[in-house]
């Protein structure tokens, strides 16, 4: 018996400490959201509790003044028709007008209020999306947060708020909630039915607002789509931080969002109009038929059921509890949502640089090189880089080969600095990419890479890419850095024909654009490259979607276009690399050769042996590798 009574007891207290954990987690998770809201618009959340207030008095109001209607009504037979009644059957009408016009208020503010909340959260996912390391992205784990957050983060934090108003209203109409109700005569259907009229008529012409709205954002919110989504996908990923241009992106998205919320302002202040207009029409209408309802009872024609008002009573009292347990499960189930976006968030602590920049800046640069370097993808089975070791001198012109698979790239963004070795260091000069800053080592490294991003802007706007935004991309012509680097890449002539020159769209996803072809496009991504002021070029296949013309040109004027600064290419095509200071050949994610092309055809290795058969297909009759 004792036992049971400890076990009882035990199970009683396991029971109360669990109520009281989910208790302290929707206060905090009330507070964290609520924090989160009123950092996107105290003035909005402030009016937002002030209407949840207004609506509960009225409706605590409403109580009242049918109790002073019903007294009043129960007293006709003695004292008949007097003022007082006329006033409080206009005291009700008012008050319900009054709660239908803050119901749509509410509406409007929690709209506007959302939209902010979202954009919020959606620069919070950006800036954690475009900053993590990109070894993150390889990383399903990561990925399928990123997903989660992208559906759940812009509304999930403001939905927990409402729940939190839910459900305090609920509670404070759940006070002062009463009934009152008279039977109705056959007549007053019709009166009734008219007093919709206004109500659908302005709600008819508000969905015709609502659509022309929609119609009217949607070249904005297909825009604003694109940002976020060239800000939070993985093949983005690695411009963006090469090139560091998410600052530039995340102001371009703020200045979509505040372009549409400028016009939802708009938009929501004319619908606000219309239906003040069509609850104020409803509500004459409905002031006329209860003075014919209380004619109608004054004539006896009506008996007033005194039940009534207690079993409106009890039925709108089980609609409050209803909406106050529907909040709280809001919280519940929207906390959920909030945990996956926190754990999102904390990615973002990984990315804070624990590094002081050297006062003097970076130092000059006297070669790039990865000295034993090796590294895995996260969940590979194997490593991507094997103890490789590739050196780029002041000046130099380094070509790296191999098959698919190699680990050719792999390397190429380990030296771009946009992955972190696994063992080995990677150095610019003398000093360790770790003891660099990151936006410090990315401004003097450029990369094209054989994936390169077509971005839906203008001309300028794709080849001028960095976090500054330069006048270049206001420039209907393109500046003279610009079309520098477009004369470079040999796509200054076609740039320059566009409908709008270089401010041309360069997207068949918008009206007023132009598309390129892949070679063009190509010669695009390489200027992109020449436009930065680096000290190092990586070109990861730069020319393979050029025509044999264009690629000798390419590689024929590319020590003069560099001017001095040294360059790392990656090719599979291996007549292009015999003018290399010095060739890299992979295979298996190691370097196995390295030298000129006339020592490594001298070796006879694998050089050779690939050299060879990429030749012999431009020679069936047969092909002598002591050809020139």
């Amino acid at each position: 018996m004792s036992h049971r009574a400890n076990a009882s007891s035990e199970g009683g207290s396991g029971h109360l400490r669990g109520m009281a954990g989910r208790g302290r987690r929707v206060v905090s998770l009330v507070r964290r959201s609520t924090r989160i809201v009123w950092s996107c618009s105290r003035r909005l959340f402030v009016a937002l509790v002030v209407l949840q207030l207004v609506a509960a008095c009225a409706l605590a109001l409403q109580v009242l003044v049918v109790a002073q209607v019903l007294d009043g009504i129960l007293a006709l037979e003695d004292t008949g028709l007097g003022g007082q009644l006329v006033w409080s059957v206009l005291a009700l009408a008012g008050l319900m007008a009054l709660g239908s016009v803050v119901a749509v208020a509410q509406g409007s503010v929690r709209r506007l209020l959302g939209e902010l909340v979202a954009r919020s959260m959606a620069e919070k996912v950006q800036e954690v999306a475009t900053t993590v390391p990109l070894r993150n992205f390889e990383s399903p784990e990561f990925f399928e947060n990123l997903q989660r957050v992208r559906q759940s983060a812009m509304s999930r934090p403001f939905q927990v708020t409402q729940g939190l108003f839910t459900a305090i209203g609920a509670l404070a109409s759940s006070i002062g909630v009463g009934a009152a109700l008279v039977a109705l005569y056959p007549l007053l259907l019709p009166l009734l039915a008219v007093g919709a009229v206004p109500v659908l008529l302005t709600s008819r012409r508000e969905s015709a607002l609502e659509f022309r709205f929609t119609v009217e954002q949607t070249t904005n919110q297909r825009e604003r789509a694109y940002v976020n989504y060239v800000q939070t996908s993985r093949d983005e990923a690695k411009e963006i931080r090469a090139f560091q241009v998410s600052p530039w992106l995340r102001g371009r998205f703020r200045a979509l969002y505040d372009s549409y919320l400028v016009a939802l302002h708009r938009h929501l202040g004319r619908r606000l109009r219309l239906a003040t207009l069509g609850q104020v029409l409803a509500g004459l209408v409905l002031v006329a038929t209860l003075l014919f309802l209380v004619w109608l009872i004054a004539q006896g024609e009506v008996g007033v059921a005194a039940a009534g008002a207690a079993i409106v009573g009890i039925r709108a009292l089980q609609g409050q509890i209803q909406g106050l347990v529907g909040g709280i499960q809001q919280i519940h189930e929207s906390g959920l949502y909030l945990d996956d976006l926190d754990a999102f968030l904390r990615y973002h602590e990984s990315t804070i640089s624990t590094v002081r920049p050297d006062p003097d800046g970076m130092p000059s640069f006297v070669g790039a090189r990865l000295d034993g370097v090796s590294f895995r993808y996260p969940g590979a089975s194997v490593e991507a880089l094997r103890d490789v070791s590739i050196e780029v001198g002041p000046g130099e012109v380094v070509a790296v080969v191999g098959e698919n698979g190699s680990g050719k790239t792999t390397a190429a963004k380990v030296l771009a600095g946009l992955y972190d070795p696994d063992d080995g260091t990677v150095v610019w000069g003398e000093t360790p990419y770790g003891k660099l800053a990151e936006d410090d080592l990315r401004s003097r490294i450029a990369v094209i890479f054989q994936d390169f991003v077509r971005y839906a802007f203008s001309a300028a706007e794709n080849i001028a890419l960095d976090g500054a935004g330069p006048d270049a991309r206001r420039d209907e012509r393109g500046s003279e850095q610009v079309r520098g680097a477009a004369r470079a890449a040999d796509i200054d002539g076609i740039l320059a024909r566009l409908p709008h020159g270089y401010a041309t769209r360069l997207s068949r996803m918008f009206d007023d654009s132009a598309d390129l072809s892949g070679g063009q496009w190509q010669r695009v991504a390489i200027a992109r490259a020449f436009y930065r002021d680096a000290d190092l070029v990586i070109l990861d296949e730069p020319s393979a979607a050029l025509d044999p013309r264009a690629e000798h040109a390419l590689f024929t004027s590319l020590r003069e276009t560099l001017d001095g600064r040294s360059a790392l290419f990656i090719s599979h095509r291996f007549a292009t690399v015999r003018g290399a200071d010095r060739i890299y050949v992979m295979d298996s994610g190691r370097v196995v050769e390295s030298g000129t092309h006339a020592e490594l055809m001298a070796e006879r290795g694998l050089y050779a042996e690939l050299f060879d058969l990429q030749a012999g297909a431009y020679f069936p009759d047969g092909w002598s590798s002591s050809a020139p």
